[in-house]
C-alpha cells in the first residue's frame, strides 16, 4: 500500500482582520513540506484546486512542476484537477511537462468538483456538470493514449488528426486516478474505464462506505478489468503529533476551516462531539499519535483492500512547524509500522 500526503494549502484567516495568511509564504512552506515527505520516504504527495480567498492553490501543476525540481523520488499528483472546468489538452500537456522534469513521477487525480467556483470563474454552466466532466475525461484519456488525437463531443469542438505534446515518460501515458466523494455514477465511470479510483472519507464513518467501494470492485470486474490491476485509495483528513495537547488543540484549526466551507453550504457549527466521534476508531479523522493513526490506516486496508492512503494533513492551515513534525512522524513512524503490519 502507498502511503502519501494531501493538501490544499489552507491560509489562516486573521481573526481581527479577516484576511487570510500570505500566500507566498504558505506556498513556500508548502515546497518545503513536500520536500520534507520525499525525504522521508513517502510514496505520494498531492495538491487540490481552488479558487477561494482561504487557500493558496489555485494551480496545483505549477507548485508541482516546481516541486519535481526539489525532490527525487515520491510521486506528484493532484487532488484534484477539477477537469469539468479545466482544458484536457492543457491538463495533459502541464502533467506530461512535470513527467519529464521528474523523470515519470508525475500523475493526475480528476474530479468534477466538490467546490463550484471554477465554472463561473472560467465560463461554464452548471447545468453541464456532468456531461462537462464525462465528455473532458474522455478527451483527456483519448490524449493520454494517443499521439495523434481525433475526437468529437458536444460541449466543445472537434480536434481533428492534432498532435499533443510533450509525450510522458511511459509512453506518452500518465496514471489517472478519478477522485469521487461518494456518488455510485461516478464511482461506476472509474470502473467501467477501469481507473483507479480514490475516495474522499472525511465525516461520519468509513465503513459506511464499504457498499461504494463493493460496487467498484464488481464493476470493474463485470466490465473485464483485471483485478490484480485495480487501484484504490482513500483520502482522509490526517494530523500526527505524539503530544496530546497538539492533537486536543488542532480542533480550533480544524473547526474554522469547516464552518468557513459549512457556512457556504448551510451546515451547522462544527462541534467538539463531531471531533471526538472523528477520532475515535470508527470515526473518519486520522488525528493522533503514530500509532493511533497507523491503526487505523491499517483498519482501512482490512475494510477496503485499499493500495493507497492519502493523509490529507493541512485542514485549517496548522503551523509550519507542526506540519513538518507531522509529515516526520507520518514518513518515519506512521509508515514503518503500517509496512511491516502488511507485510507480516
Amino acid at each position: 500500500m502507498e502511503l502519501g500526503i494531501g493538501m490544499f494549502g489552507d491560509l489562516a484567516i486573521d481573526t481581527k482582520t479577516g484576511k487570510p495568511a500570505d500566500a507566498k509564504i504558505k506556498l513556500q512552506e508548502i515546497l518545503e513540506e513536500i520536500k520534507l515527505a520525499d525525504e522521508v520516504g513517502l510514496d505520494v504527495f498531492g495538491l487540490g484546486e481552488h479558487h477561494r480567498p482561504d487557500y493558496a492553490v489555485s494551480s496545483p501543476e505549477i507548485i508541482l512542476a516546481a516541486a519535481a525540481a526539489i525532490t527525487k523520488n515520491i510521486k506528484l499528483t493532484s487532488t484534484v484537477t477539477v477537469l469539468s472546468s479545466a482544458e484536457p489538452v492543457k491538463v495533459y500537456q502541464d502533467f506530461s511537462t512535470i513527467d519529464l522534469i521528474s523523470n515519470g513521477r508525475a500523475e493526475i487525480g480528476v474530479g468534477r468538483g466538490s467546490f463550484i467556483e471554477s465554472f463561473p470563474l472560467f465560463g461554464y454552466d452548471l447545468k453541464d456538470y456532468n456531461q462537462l466532466f464525462e465528455e473532458k475525461l474522455d478527451l483527456l484519456l483519448n490524449i493520454n493514449n494517443n499521439e495523434i488525437v481525433n475526437w468529437k463531443g458536444k460541449l466543445r469542438s472537434p480536434v481533428v488528426n492534432q498532435t499533443v505534446y510533450p509525450r510522458a515518460v511511459n509512453n506518452g501515458k500518465l496514471p489517472i486516478w478519478v477522485a469521487v466523494g461518494g456518488t455510485p455514477e461516478s464511482v461506476m465511470r472509474a470502473a467501467k474505464l477501469g481507473l483507479p479510483l480514490i475516495i474522499a472519507i472525511i465525516g461520519g464513518m468509513p465503513k459506511q462506505f464499504q457498499p461504494l467501494v463493493q460496487l467498484y470492485k464488481d464493476e470493474y470486474k463485470a466490465n473485464g478489468h483485471d483485478i490484480q490491476q485495480m487501484q484504490l485509495g482513500i483520502h482522509s483528513h490526517a494530523f500526527v503529533s505524539d503530544e496530546p495537547a497538539v492533537v486536543d488543540g488542532y480542533f480550533d484549526n480544524y473547526a474554522a476551516q469547516m464552518n468557513r466551507i459549512g457556512r457556504d453550504r448551510g451546515w451547522p457549527p462544527y462541534s467538539r462531539a463531531q471531533y471526538e466521534g472523528g477520532l475515535s476508531k470508527e470515526g473518519a479523522l486520522f488525528i493522533g499519535d503514530a500509532n493511533e493513526v497507523a491503526d487505523k490506516i491499517l483498519y482501512m486496508h482490512r475494510l477496503f483492500g485499499i493500495t493507497r492512503f492519502v493523509a490529507h494533513m493541512d485542514v485549517g492551515a496548522p503551523d509550519h512547524k507542526l506540519m513538518m513534525k507531522s509529515i516526520e512522524l507520518f514518513g518515519n513512524k506512521v509508515a514503518p509500522i503500517v509496512r511491516k503490519a502488511l507485510v507480516e
